[in-house]
């Protein structure tokens, strides 16, 4: 099938670093793919924490103004030019075709868009777009970091900081399948509500309760196994307190701000490990990254593990400026809590954006 494209698209971006204010209506050009890109007309797209670090100045973009955005689902309207790739073993065997869905990174906040094929990966079919888009940054993260970082086995006790976080959710749900222990914190009874809908065995409301004594009571005095703390700067030295003998305290961001430098001999006292991943890092070699992915997605397809959008905006830049309002005060659950790895979700509704 052939496609029409627009000679330019629509998109929300930046032209300057900024604030909130800082977020635009862009008429780009349409994008013109290199030999092994695809083309994806996108249906979803991910807001993470990322974005909010780059539209400020962070995380300089290579040129202005650029679109936002790090992650995305679509459908498929155009495969690469080259040949040689079309025809290769790896390129097949990945089963991308015209008008199939699929996720992609890195995604943007655009009509169209032109990932890597390598960066792309076909949805199963009882997959959507949607949750694939919700799927991808923390639920790989998830994953790769219940495997890799601590590989968590059955009866382990595991203490996950944010619970009812879109990260916390993904990891509850996968230390659950690996047959885990899940203790979490989080704000409000209602997030604690939700994360025990999603396999939390016990959530504690660190505004109203001491989380160390209560960790403790509940592992007998012993501690967790591992702790996964997306906090950073408020929590860091607590879990010391909470972590077991040859426990690991796995670090995956710093929502409350960057860690201070620390003594490693603080770590001697129990022979704690602690790592710092990327599951980036992890997804690097091909083979593996579509090992990670194929698990994902079909646990997903299989209905154990739930990709949990709490909300959704329009793709507007006061949509994105609202969803990035939101993450940052904290207002949702799920996706879209205040974690390192993300937020909620936008959802593209076509023909909203006029296309010049």
């Amino acid at each position: 099938m052939t496609f029409a494209f627009p000679s330019r698209i629509t998109a929300v971006g930046i032209s300057k670093p900024g604030g909130l204010d800082a977020i635009e209506t862009l008429n780009l050009p349409f994008p013109s793919p290199e030999p092994n890109q695809l083309i994806v007309k996108v249906a979803y797209v991910g807001v993470n924490f990322f974005d909010i670090q780059q539209r400020a100045g962070l995380y300089p973009v290579p040129s202005l103004p650029a679109p936002l955005g790090q992650e995305a689902a679509g459908i498929v309207v155009a495969l690469p030019s080259d040949e040689a790739l079309l025809s290769s073993e790896g390129f097949k065997e990945s089963g991308l075709e015209i008008e199939s869905p699929a996720y992609f990174v890195p995604g943007a906040f655009a009509e169209y868009v032109t990932p890597d094929w390598s960066n792309a990966v076909l949805l199963p079919p009882s997959v959507s777009t949607r949750e694939g888009a919700a799927a991808f940054a923390q639920g790989m993260t998830a994953i790769t970091f219940t495997a890799e970082a601590y590989d968590v086995q059955p009866g382990d006790y595991v203490f996950v900081h944010t619970v009812a976080g879109g990260l916390g959710l993904w990891l509850t749900q996968i230390v659950k399948h690996l047959g885990g222990i899940v203790i979490g914190t989080t704000s409000t009874k209602e997030k604690a509500a939700v994360a025990k809908a999603h396999g939390a065995d016990h959530v504690i409301l660190y505004k109203d309760e001491d989380v160390v004594a209560h960790v403790l009571e509940l592992t007998g005095g012993e501690g967790v196994h591992a702790i996964y703390d997306g906090v950073g700067k408020d929590t860091f030295q607590k879990n010391f307190e909470m972590i077991r003998f040859k426990g690991t305290i796995v670090s995956m961001g710093a929502a409350s701000g960057a860690l201070e430098p620390f003594d490693p001999r603080k770590l001697l006292r129990k022979n704690v490990k602690y790592v710092f991943p990327s599951a980036s890092n992890y997804l690097r070699h091909p083979k593996n990254g579509r090992q990670y992915l194929t698990e994902l997605y079909g646990l997903i397809a299989s209905g154990v593990l739930e990709a949990v959008v709490s909300m959704e905006y329009p793709l507007t830049a006061e949509g994105v400026a609202q969803a990035q309002r939101d993450q940052s005060e904290g207002k949702s659950i799920g996706k879209a809590e205040d974690l390192y790895a993300g937020m909620g979700y936008i959802h593209w509704y076509y023909g909203q954006l006029a296309v010049e």
